[in-house]
């Protein structure tokens, strides 16, 4: 029977070994689905797994709704429509927002260092969003951009210099593909996009211009979804990527590329906005969600009904980095530049339960089954090394528990399932088994539970692990989710 944990757990090692590049051959990669989707995902991305999202622009200044004002009152939603006329004069422009988008408080040091202390990997910022407000000083958008109209200041070019120049953090740039109201595009689409002004005009050269100027390790793109990926010369542009640009050896892409493109190319899958599958996918994938339940740009128009709770974000943490997916957790500034004081709050509950619980989340592995079927909301992750010098194999199983068992301070789990309840092997083999299991396992910790002796007992059916007094628990600061490490040694492999 442990000849199948032993065929997982060389799988395992497998899962840890990536594709690299031979210093002998130079790999070029054709404008085509077929080529560009061989390219191995770089290794940094899958050890990341926590990133932060940041939608920052003229939709800060009214605040109001969501980040798709402006679609929203020039469609005359009701609710947008009696805001205006309750707040501005008639006549009044969305351009007009530009002006009072000052970020007189903006530092961007400050941030960069909020979200090293927090425990993110990487940083992705909105560097133009559906409205073609760019955040640096685009030739393509004058008179539209931060440099023209606004602050008066290269955003990109601040937050990037200030994330390496003072942490170890990748930075990211997402950038919208379309444009609501743009003339060039609206021209395409009436052409039934078999005319390309607005590509070759303008977004080709944004996207060029970001790449070679601000060298962004991840490009997060957007607003794909009304034209198909030749309109938007998608394969084109990954190709040059991948083979000539100054990130080509480090960069990742999203699957945001044209109809079609979404949950099927791209370097990880995003397959939607919030998507949270809760089941192992084979192709690496990102969770990017809202602390803000409704909206991705910030407003004033919410209560705290609308945040995520506490345990709802360690929940999505948890959940998708067990299914190999990563996190991209999404702020929204204000108008001055200002991180609200609800926002660090989560984000720095966030760290320090990522502090104590990083362990089984950073450079993790998904075990073979994510979740417990014995005890609800438990989540499993792995890390893996072997000891070829005496030709063991270890591995490092965390067991993420996210509803405390008050009534019994115990849990049982059970996470050699599939191979335990395998419908093939005797009861006879069952016992056979319990005993392998129990001299593999050398040891069972709680992560933030120091000199604390943790006690279990394993049968043929399942782990019983005995949680520290609570009081012994809360007093270390452990809250959110709960994780027990259990260590195990393999032989003869």
């Amino acid at each position: 029977m442990l000849y199948f944990i032993k065929y997982y757990l060389i799988v395992l090692i497998s899962f840890n070994l990536k594709l690299v590049y031979s210093d002998n051959v130079e790999i070029k990669y054709e404008p085509n689905w077929s080529s560009l989707d061989k390219r191995p995902l770089p290794l940094w991305y899958d050890e990341a797994k926590i990133g932060i999202f940041i939608h920052w622009g003229v939709y800060s200044v009214p605040a109001m709704g969501s980040e798709w004002f402006w679609i929203n009152w020039k469609n005359n939603n009701e609710k947008y429509v009696k805001f205006m006329k309750e707040n501005y004069k008639p006549n009044f422009s969305y351009q007009e927002f530009a002006r009072d988008f000052n970020a007189e408080l903006f530092n961007a040091t400050q941030w960069a260092l909020l979200f090293r202390d927090v425990g993110a990997q990487y940083v992705v910022l909105v560097s133009k969003h559906h409205d073609g407000y760019c955040l640096w000083p685009s030739p393509q958008s004058f008179g539209w951009n931060s440099m023209d109209v606004g602050p008066k200041l290269d955003i990109i070019g601040e937050l990037s210099s200030a994330i390496r120049q003072h942490t170890n953090l990748k930075f990211g740039l997402y950038y919208s593909l379309f444009e609501w109201f743009n003339r060039l595009y609206l021209n395409d689409k009436l052409h039934l996009f078999m005319r390309q002004d607005y590509v070759n005009m303008k977004m080709r050269d944004e996207l060029l211009y970001l790449v070679r100027t601000y060298r962004p390790e991840i490009i997060w793109t957007d607003g794909d979804w009304e034209a198909p990926d030749e309109y938007w010369k998608s394969q084109e542009f990954l190709a040059w990527l991948y083979n000539d640009s100054p990130v080509r050896d480090t960069v990742v892409v999203n699957d945001r590329w044209g109809i079609g493109t979404s949950c099927h190319h791209g370097g990880f899958h995003t397959c939607g906005d919030r998507y949270n599958p809760q089941i192992l996918l084979k192709h690496k994938w990102e969770n990017c969600f809202t602390f803000d339940k409704t909206s991705w740009g910030q407003r004033f128009d919410i209560t705290l009904n609308n945040f995520l709770t506490m345990e709802e974000i360690i929940s999505q943490i948890v959940t998708t980095v067990s299914c190999n997916g990563n996190v991209l957790i999404n702020v929204a500034p204000t108008k001055y530049g200002t991180i609200l004081p609800i926002f660090e709050e989560r984000l720095r509950e966030m760290g320090k339960w990522l502090q104590i619980n990083g362990e089984a989340i950073y450079a993790s592995k998904p075990w073979y089954q994510q979740n417990d079927t014995l005890t609800p909301n438990v989540w499993y992750t792995a890390k893996s090394k072997s000891l070829y010098n005496n030709n063991t194999f270890c591995v490092s199983i965390y067991a993420v528990i996210l509803t405390y068992p008050y009534e019994t301070n115990a849990i049982k789990i059970n996470p050699w399932n599939a191979f335990i309840k395998d419908p093939l092997v005797s009861y006879v083999n069952y016992k056979g088994l319990k005993e392998e299991l129990g001299t593999k396992i050398k040891s069972i910790t709680m992560l933030g539970m120091k000199n604390t002796t943790i006690e279990w007992t394993l049968n043929h059916s399942s782990l019983t692990i005995n949680f520290p007094p609570k009081h012994h628990i809360d007093r270390e600061g452990l809250k959110y989710a709960w994780t027990f490490k259990i260590a195990a040694e393999f032989s003869d492999f």
